[in-house]
């Protein structure tokens, strides 16, 4: 193609991909005009105009308006600013369509009627402030007359969902399910009985303790890490590493409860250690177990799967009896 050539309409069209309707519709509103009539009358275009035509076609293809396409060609705009604000259009709708896809995946998979649909919906739309305020008064009526240690239901209370601005089909639909549930009585109550009774025994209120809550979620979490990471690199029990690691965390643990770590305590946490499978599997045939699923458990995952951040639980993969034989050993540092 020559810069100085001029091609008749419908070469215009065929090079621009366009319908010869089209090339004339856009010269009569006088968005393309053409480049010169040719002594018939009829319209020629140079390279010039056909490209232009080719890019009108790309932008409506895009979804752009006319009137924007029009404010570009006359200069009132750049093809980035028009490209990147078309861009957040397209990725609003997006949201949007992803947002409605989670809503019908939800409504197939319970079969669910017109309010329910209006309710998924609203779920799927709130602000950032609507969501914190729902998971606050689902917190605020489990926290109600549940005797508790201070600050236990506020620690539980921080575990809660944070929806990414871009989120995933399968967050929203974990988000829709979580909302519906923080706003069932009766769910709440199911949580506030769980907690209750896992929490009411004084054995069992220690765990719910500010300082035990803090070893498990903070320094006992890297302690227990660094002796898994011994064993993970094939150290036997007896180490030197494993033993440094093991005594750390044991030292830690019993500081809790300002118990010296002496070779009775170490049997005793040792023979606890060995027990624990057997102790997860009488837990797996029991309510209780099924209680925490129902509700608390149910709970956080849920905030795991919305926060990206749901990791399988495998009990099998925690070597109990290595733990246990570290445990009972003695190392002379």
């Amino acid at each position: 193609m020559s810069d100085d050539e001029l091609y008749p309409i419908g070469d215009a069209a065929r090079r621009s991909g366009l319908s010869v309707s089209a090339v004339r519709f856009y010269a009569d509103i006088g968005l393309i005009e053409p480049t010169a009539l040719n002594e018939a009358g009829h319209r020629m275009y140079d390279v010039h105009a056909i490209a232009r035509l080719e890019l009108v076609r790309t932008l409506r293809e895009l979804g752009t308006d006319l009137d924007e396409i029009r404010r570009l060609l006359e200069g009132g705009t750049t093809l980035h600013d028009l490209l990147a604000t078309h861009l957040e259009v397209v990725e609003r709708q997006e949201r949007t369509l992803r947002a409605r896809r989670a809503v019908l995946r939800a409504l197939i998979k319970q079969g669910g009627t017109t309010a329910q649909a209006a309710l998924m919906h609203k779920l799927v739309s709130m602000t950032d402030e609507e969501r914190e305020r729902i998971i606050d008064d689902f917190w605020t009526g489990v926290g109600e007359s549940l005797d508790v240690p201070e600050g236990f239901v506020d620690r539980l209370r921080a575990m809660r969902p944070i929806l990414p601005a871009d989120p995933s089909a399968a967050q929203l639909e974990a988000w829709i399910e979580l909302a519906d549930l923080v706003s069932d009585a009766g769910f709440r109550d199911a949580v506030r009985a769980y907690l209750r009774d896992a929490y009411s025994a004084p054995e069992a209120r220690t765990l719910a303790t500010a300082p035990f809550q803090d070893f498990i979620h903070g320094s006992g979490a890297s302690l227990m890490e660094e002796l898994l990471a011994a064993y993970r690199a094939g150290e036997p029990p007896r180490s030197a590493r494993a033993q440094q690691a093991v005594v750390r965390f044991m030292e830690a643990a019993t500081a809790l409860s300002g118990t010296p770590l002496t070779p009775e305590v170490r049997d005793r946490m040792a023979d606890g250690y060995r027990r624990i499978p057997a102790i997860l599997r009488e837990l797996a045939e029991e309510e209780p177990a099924a209680a925490y699923d129902d509700t608390h458990g149910r709970y956080l995952s849920l905030v795991a799967r919305i926060n990206g951040t749901a990791v399988e639980e495998d009990h099998d993969a925690i070597p109990y009896a290595w733990i246990a034989e570290a445990m009972r050993h003695r190392f002379d540092r």
